[in-house]
């Protein structure tokens, strides 16, 4: 049988279900994912889209793109942020938050030259992105 989770935003008007299990999942340290989430540091799950279902609330999401490689999506209401669409990667990111029954398993820190704070959890940390979606491929010491 095929895991899912359920989510929301912060009060509720919007809900979620994720299916199956993430593309990758870890921290993110850029400064548009710190401010975003006004957060040192954001955890993210990669799903493919069609994994991802908004069960309630479609027309009470708001987006903002700063750049064409995220859409991030907010709940009208509270301002509650849902996930963020990365079409050039065909991942939709959940923040690990927004799904509270989806246990984050982290397997790796991107823009971590980016970090304020350091976290020594023994996971990859990349400079920036994996060489698969367009980054250095660098890893930099915790």
């Amino acid at each position: 049988m095929t895991q899912s989770y359920k989510g929301a935003c912060f009060c509720g008007a919007v809900e979620l279900t994720v299916t199956g299990e993430p593309v990758a999942a870890g921290f993110c340290h850029c400064a548009s994912c710190r401010s975003w989430s006004a957060a040192p540091v954001n955890a993210f799950s990669l799903w493919k889209p069609e994994a991802v279902t908004i069960t309630k609330g479609e027309d009470n999401i708001g987006v903002y793109h700063k750049t064409e490689k995220s859409y991030r999506k907010f709940c009208k209401t509270c301002g509650g942020h849902l996930l963020t669409d990365h079409p050039p990667f065909g991942l939709v990111d959940v923040y690990a938050a927004t799904i509270p029954t989806y246990r984050h398993e982290p397997m790796l820190h991107v823009h971590y030259q980016e970090a304020v704070l350091r976290i020594k959890d023994g996971l990859p940390k990349m400079k920036d992105m994996p060489k698969e979606m367009g980054g250095s491929g660098e890893t930099l010491p915790e």
